[in-house]
């Protein structure tokens, strides 16, 4: 599980670290297409080997019979989307419908903390090692959680180069951990900037996955089961 992260890691953190490059070399739409291409199938292998394997190992804890823990890791895990999608505000980006682009965000999600994917994932670690407890999901945690690390020191420094002093504006009235600048003052929360199409679909999203989560376990396992005997032949 670990080599898998790290595939996945260069891959994606070497892409966008290679974004102004490749952007340069063949065009922003074509970059993206490319890095799409790319990153979307490592994504769905390393999901994949998660949903089959996540019991593997040793069971450390099972809180799984506790009446409060079912809220707590749904309510966590829909906290957590909110944090972990905000590329779907420019959803037409992602196909390259729109021509992708590269700015510096302000509002909404960025006033909690400037990195709300890193933040958002940290807290889907946190529910899911609470809800499984097996060591396998201890190291998925730590692989993943390393990851964001890194991605926030090299999405700063990308920002940096690119934005110089607007960047810098930026960091000093933001913060990483979530809420810090509102609460020493460098920053405000405007409710009405969460009112957006965006956050609707993430909602619904969520409703899905919970009607569908019942079903992921079982084809994950099916599927890795049917890709394994292909392999062996």
């Amino acid at each position: 599980m670990l080599a898998l992260l790290l595939a996945f890691a260069v891959i994606h953190s070497g892409g966008a670290s290679l974004r102004v490059w490749g952007a340069a070399k063949i065009g922003e739409r074509a970059w993206r297409l490319l890095f799409a291409a790319v990153s979307i199938p490592s994504a769905v292998v390393v999901i994949g080997y998660f949903l089959a394997h996540r019991y593997d190992g040793v069971r450390l804890w099972n809180l799984q019979d506790q009446p409060w823990i079912v809220p707590v890791v749904w309510g966590g895990t829909a906290i957590s989307f909110l944090f972990l999608y905000p590329a779907t505000y420019n959803l037409l980006e992602i196909p390259a419908v729109l021509k992708p682009q590269v700015r510096l965000y302000a509002t909404g999600i960025i006033r909690i903390s400037r990195h709300p994917q890193a933040v958002g994932q940290v807290l889907w670690c946190a529910t899911h090692l609470l809800w499984i407890g097996s060591s396998f999901m201890v190291a998925t945690c730590a692989g993943l959680i390393a990851h964001h690390l890194f991605a926030i020191w090299n999405g700063d420094r990308r920002l940096a180069k690119r934005f110089g002093s607007a960047f810098e504006e930026l960091r000093d009235s933001t913060s990483i951990l979530p809420f810090r600048a509102i609460l020493t003052g460098r920053q405000q929360l405007v409710p009405s900037e969460f009112l957006r199409p965006a956050q609707l679909g993430i909602a619904i999203a969520v409703g899905v996955f919970w009607w569908a989560h019942r079903f992921i376990g079982l084809g994950a396992t099916s599927f890795a089961r049917t890709g394994l005997a292909h392999l062996l032949g």
